[in-house]
């Protein structure tokens, strides 16, 4: 009599490893999503976040990057669990071909991921030079899931698998390249060409925008910004070049120009832009009406922007 072989331990709870990985990705990725697309300063324990988060390649065709992670995660949560949710006696032949069509789907997006994420990785050590604990975990999500793909499966071809694994990598990488070419091309000109200076204000201000200029002035209120943070940019667009003239903007990156990072650091500033109105502390881009309820303005309220 033949002793049935005993299945491995990592088989039988791969997938729902991988479910519970993917779903803490995903709550990752969805708390910064909300922080990108608010505005807001993700919490964290180093000032490398917001800059990592608010870089140039933080956002794929005007979307925040997070927001397509959380829909990788989302999609390796729901085909880890798919052949799961079978009943393995009623279902058998419906579940074990489930599981046959979805392991080699599972090696494939995490394939992707786990290059994308380590091109993401290089990024962020060699060209912002931040370390952003987010995206560090991320990354440790990516390569678990991985090694999980292909641990937690019994492959038969494993020159089929590499050869797969080979070809899914390249056309990543490929077109992370690619897409990150196109998008920043003419920001990474700019910026090499003369990194310390912000982007150009375009838009021009009314007399609404003045008013509440010189008022914010007359209170020495300060927005406290870099030169590399895209909300920082739409705050001064929102004032328009000739009243944020009068802003007290203070320069938080010691490579910006006029650069102030001692009053930033003495300030306790973790995110940006971070405006400081009668002593109080106020994060994230916000709308003229906003600033104008903050500090008490009194004037007209026909802004443009």
């Amino acid at each position: 009599m033949i002793a049935k072989r005993s299945n491995p331990w990592i088989h039988r709870w791969s997938r729902p490893i991988t479910a519970a990985i993917a779903s803490l990705g995903a709550v990752e990725t969805t708390y910064l999503t909300w922080v990108k697309l608010t505005g807001g300063s993700a919490a964290c324990p180093t000032e490398g976040c917001d800059q990592v988060l608010n870089s140039p390649y933080a956002s794929v065709f005007g979307l925040p990057l997070t927001l397509f992670g959380l829909l990788a995660y989302l999609s390796m949560g729901i085909v880890a669990i798919a052949p799961l949710l079978v009943d393995p006696h009623s279902q058998k032949s419906l579940r074990a071909n489930l599981e046959e069509q979805t392991r080699l789907l599972m090696f494939a997006l995490s394939t992707a991921m786990v290059v994308f994420s380590g091109y993401l990785m290089n990024i962020m050590v060699f060209e912002i030079g931040e370390w952003c604990p987010y995206c560090i975990v991320s990354a440790l999500f990516a390569v678990s899931l991985f090694v999980l793909s292909i641990w937690g499966h019994d492959w038969e071809d494993v020159g089929q698998l590499l050869l797969t694994g080979l070809t899914i990598g390249m056309v990543t990488l490929i077109g992370a390249l690619s897409l990150y070419g196109s998008i920043n091309a003419s920001e990474t000109s700019v910026t090499a060409a003369n990194p310390s200076q912000p982007g150009e204000i375009t838009t021009t201000s009314g007399p609404a925008e003045l008013a509440l200029a010189r008022h914010l002035q007359q209170l020495n209120a300060k927005e406290y910004g870099a030169y590399w943070c895209p909300h920082c940019h739409d705050q001064k667009q929102l004032f328009g070049k000739e009243a944020f003239a009068m802003i007290d903007y203070v320069e938080c990156d010691p490579k910006g120009k006029n650069a102030r990072p001692q009053l930033c650091k003495e300030a306790g500033i973790t995110g940006y832009p971070t405006w400081e109105i009668d002593g109080q502390f106020y994060p994230g881009t916000a709308s003229l009406e906003k600033l104008a309820d903050l500090s008490g303005y009194q004037g007209r309220r026909n802004f443009k922007y």
